[in-house]
């Protein structure tokens, strides 16, 4: 297993230098500082990004994996094998415009497919700053086109040699820094000082650095001193000396060399010194950089530089200063480690556009901890190696603010005031400067009448039920306008009943929940008039509706009526715990996100009742029991995934075949009506064929061929195995899927890494070999579908090994003169999935024994 081990490794290490080969030449062939490569994954249809360079790869998590189904450009590129070039952002909403919600910034790109058997491994990819409309410039595709099919090449060795799954990427993206375009590394010299000898020992390149002969270099600590910088010899030497006690600086020393070229001195005692001991250091000529450092030391503006893939690698005393943050926190920390507080919405989208835009970019966050107050200015402005970022404290610009204030007696409210944090009210306050054109800024764009809608309407794209839907609503309308309660009530019958809450004392909503359209509440008229209503305080709402029982004394309520294509669907309740005004546009924008959750929750509810239509379906079509002889024992698990349309093709059988029994798994392609209408199509065609006692091959060829006539569009993977009680011989046959686990009955583990065939529906000329063992008295065979063994962002054959111990585990005494019978090791192989909250997908599990017979005895 070592041995293996390795091997896999080094093939990993192959791939890994392949991809990041192809993505760093792709800079220089394009001329521009992202790039990286999708590849396809284990899981049929999923492609991952393999490698990123030039961008952080956290801030991008919710791009590391995609479809090839959805309408995004990758998706096209691996899918119709062409390349797909978006000279800029006007191009990407007028064809993928899905696609350009995610990531509406001024950038363009070019996706070239990869070669490859099927169609291609995967897309090499490269994002650009945009170009004008009028403006015909484009990198050089021939050289990108020579670039991906290099990796072609590569991949297609690497396959030749280690098989498909080498090429298969599972897991995190490999993120790369691009190579610098500044001048070449400052030059380092290394030296030792004993400090009870005073003896100096240097290498050759600090020779070099101090332009000394080595024969007359110093020997001494303080002829050292003097040699690296005459004016400030002294205090080199006391820092030596308190190095020595323990006590090194805190950070590398500033010098001039005789020619008052800058010089950096950085000393280290050893690690666990207890008293006086040899001192390390090192002399560092950094060149113009550290002019430049030392200019910004002194500006009293705060100053930090980030290098393209998020981490600190300066930062000047009033940065350190207005953080809050010391020094040794903030370099070598990704940003978002060192200041968690720049990270979440609407901060993700800020640091994205000024990473893809290239532009800079300016807006306020709210600092935790801080002691000049809560609020900062923060301006990026990236460039082709490091990202520059200057911080002002808020109060230089105007008053900052969490939650907008209502409007003052007589004065309406400013356009632009949102909840969001770090806006701030418009000019028509009195005593508040305006900035325009600085989103953020008083007097400056709100980016949240646009980033709000556009959030909400992404992430309710993959809800699917009305449970999901509702808790997208709370993660991301609460916290945009400040809200801290949420109800949502749906409408059956013309009677409202609650369908989520959040935030309201327990018990509160209860006698609202089945209320008839004819109560005089706010939240039912609402819906009936089609109006939103908005209540600036609780005396409002009780003026407005006297006698409608209270939740609080203080705050604000919005009803806004859930209505889709004209059709009344329910209706939403935001409460904030203060008093607050609504302004014109903040009206307007939750006027419009309540749209977006009517069409989602009309959708929900689709889902629904296809999903009760699928359930039911699937559950005529699953075998209610299992064929049954006196030498096997056999059990079968079949969970729903939790996931949008929980139904899938996942399926066991076990079926009479001749003298035998015939063991049968499969997992249609996937989810709902259609997949479980194709299973059971399948698993009737394989009942027929093992019913007649044909051979597995042709059982697995059979059902192969009538896929493909039926051609509905999905393809299927499926285990075959014939068994003869009597003798324990097992014929096995794979069509594409996971190999099965076979317990020995000394609880030893063996994957049967049998040969198979394609996946059923694919190729009418599949042939599928078959495999013969023998299964032993008191062995557990298990055949399992990938439900049961993959996790995100793991390696599916983690998952394999990890099942293999539970059997391993469980599976001690299965029969029935033990305590453990196989059902419940079926119980305890499903136990983890069982109680899993996430389950992405379905599971089946067959496992099956075989009890001794006289002939075993004898």
């Amino acid at each position: 297993m070592t041995r293996s081990g390795e091997h896999v490794g080094r093939a990993r290490e192959r791939l890994t230098a392949l991809l990041v080969e192809a993505s760093t030449g792709a800079l220089g062939a394009a001329g521009c500082h992202v790039a990286g490569v999708y590849l396809r994954s284990g899981t049929p249809g999923l492609l991952r990004l393999a490698t990123l360079v030039g961008l952080p790869g956290p801030l991008f998590r919710p791009w590391w994996r995609l479809h090839v189904d959805r309408p995004f450009p990758v998706a096209d590129a691996y899918r119709l094998g062409v390349r797909v070039v978006l000279p800029n952002a006007t191009e990407m909403v007028r064809r993928y415009p899905q696609f350009a919600a995610g990531l509406p910034f001024q950038f363009g790109s070019v996706y070239t497919p990869v070669p490859g058997a099927e169609p291609s491994f995967g897309v090499l990819t490269v994002l650009l700053p945009g170009t004008p409309d009028t403006v015909d410039e484009l990198p050089d595709l021939d050289r990108l086109g020579r670039l991906a099919e290099t990796l072609g090449v590569g991949l297609r060795e690497l396959v030749a040699e280690e098989g498909d799954a080498a090429v298969a990427w599972e897991g995190e993206p490999v993120c790369v820094r691009p190579p610098a375009t500044r001048p070449g590394a400052a030059r380092v010299g290394r030296f030792t000082w004993d400090p009870a000898t005073s003896a100096v020992r240097v290498d050759d390149r600090l020779h070099a650095l101090l332009g000394v002969a080595p024969e007359d270099f110093p020997h001494t600590g303080a002829e050292l001193a003097a040699a690296v910088t005459p004016d400030d010899a002294d205090d080199v030497l006391v820092a030596l000396r308190r190095t020595a006690a323990g006590r090194p600086p805190y950070a590398p020393l500033r010098v001039r060399a005789a020619d008052g070229a800058p010089l950096l001195l950085e000393l280290w005692p050893p690690p666990g010194a207890a008293g006086p001991s040899l001192v390390s250091g090192i002399v560092v000529d950094p060149g113009p950089v550290a002019a430049a450092d030392g200019a910004a030391d002194l500006l009293p503006q705060g100053v930090f530089c980030l290098d393209r893939s998020g981490v600190v690698r300066y930062a000047n005393p009033a940065a350190v200063r207005l953080t809050g943050r010391p020094r040794a926190e903030l370099l070598g920390r990704s940003v978002w480690e060192a200041m968690p507080w720049l990270s979440g919405p609407p901060y993700d989208d800020h640091w994205r556009g000024a990473l893809l835009a290239r532009g800079s970019v300016h807006f306020r966050v709210r600092r935790g901890g801080a002691t000049e107050g809560d609020f900062l200015a923060l301006s990026v402005h990236p460039g082709p190696d490091l990202i520059t970022c200057t911080v002002d404290p808020a109060n230089r610009f105007g008053p900052a603010m969490h939650l907008p204030r209502p409007a003052e007696p007589d004065t309406p409210a400013a356009p632009g005031t949102t909840a969001e944090l770090g806006a701030t009210p418009g000019p028509g306050r009195p005593g508040v400067p305006g900035v325009p054109g600085v989103p953020g800024v008083p007097g400056g764009p709100s980016m949240a009448p646009l980033y709000r809608p556009i959030a909400l309407a992404i992430a309710l794209t993959d809800a699917v039920t009305a449970r999901q839907v509702s808790a997208v609503v709370t993660q991301e309308l609460l916290p945009a306008f400040g809200g801290g309660r949420l109800a949502i009530y749906l409408l059956q019958d013309r009677h409202l009943y609650l369908a989520w809450e959040n935030g309201f004392p327990p018990g509160f909503l209860a006698p609202f929940d089945g209320v008839g359209l004819d109560a005089p509440i706010p939240g039912v008229e609402t819906l009936t008039t089609g109006r939103p209503l908005f209540f600036e305080s609780m005396r409002q709402l009780a003026d407005t509706y006297p006698g409608l029982a209270l939740d609080a004394d203080v705050g604000a309520r919005a009803f806004l009526p859930l209505i889709a294509s004209g059709r009344p669907v329910g209706t939403c309740i935001l409460g904030f715990d203060v008093e607050r005004g609504f302004s014109t546009e903040e009206r307007t924008v939750l006027t419009a996100l309540a749209g977006l959750i009517a069409h989602a929750m009309e959708k929900a509810r689709r889902y629904d009742s296809e999903a009760a239509l699928a359930r039911g379906l699937q559950q005529a079509l699953l075998p209610r029991r299992l064929s049954a002889h006196p030498q096997v024992e056999t059990a079968g698990r079949y969970l729903p995934g939790t996931q949008g349309m929980d139904v899938g093709g996942d399926w066991y059988d076990v079926v009479g075949a001749g003298d035998g029994l015939a063991l049968v798994i499969g997992d249609v392609q996937g989810h709902g009506v259609q997949a479980a209408a194709t299973m059971g199509q399948l698993r009737s065609a394989v009942r027929a064929f093992a019913l007649s006692d044909r051979p597995p091959d042709e059982v697995l060829s059979g059902t192969n061929r009538l896929l493909i006539d039926l051609d509905p569009g999905q393809f299927a993977s499926c285990c075959y195995v014939r068994l003869d009680p009597a003798t324990g011989r097992a014929r096995i046959a794979r069509a594409g899927h996971l190999p099965p686990l076979l317990r020995a009955p000394d609880g030893r583990i063996r994957v049967l890494e049998i040969p198979g065939g394609v996946v059923l529906g694919v190729d009418p000329r599949a042939r599928y070999p078959v495999t013969e063992l023998e299964l032993a008295p008191d062995a557990i065979l298990a055949l399992y579908t990938d439900g049961l063994v993959e996790r995100p962002g793991a390696d599916i054959d983690e998952g394999i090994s990890a099942l293999g111990a539970a059997l391993a585990e469980a599976g001690a005494a299965p029969g029935r003169r033990g305590p453990r019978t196989l059902a419940g090791v079926a119980d305890r192989l499903t136990a983890m999935a069982r109680h899993a909250t996430d389950r992405p997908d379905d599971v089946a599990l067959l496992v099956a024994t075989r009890r001794p017979g006289p002939a075993d005895r004898w």
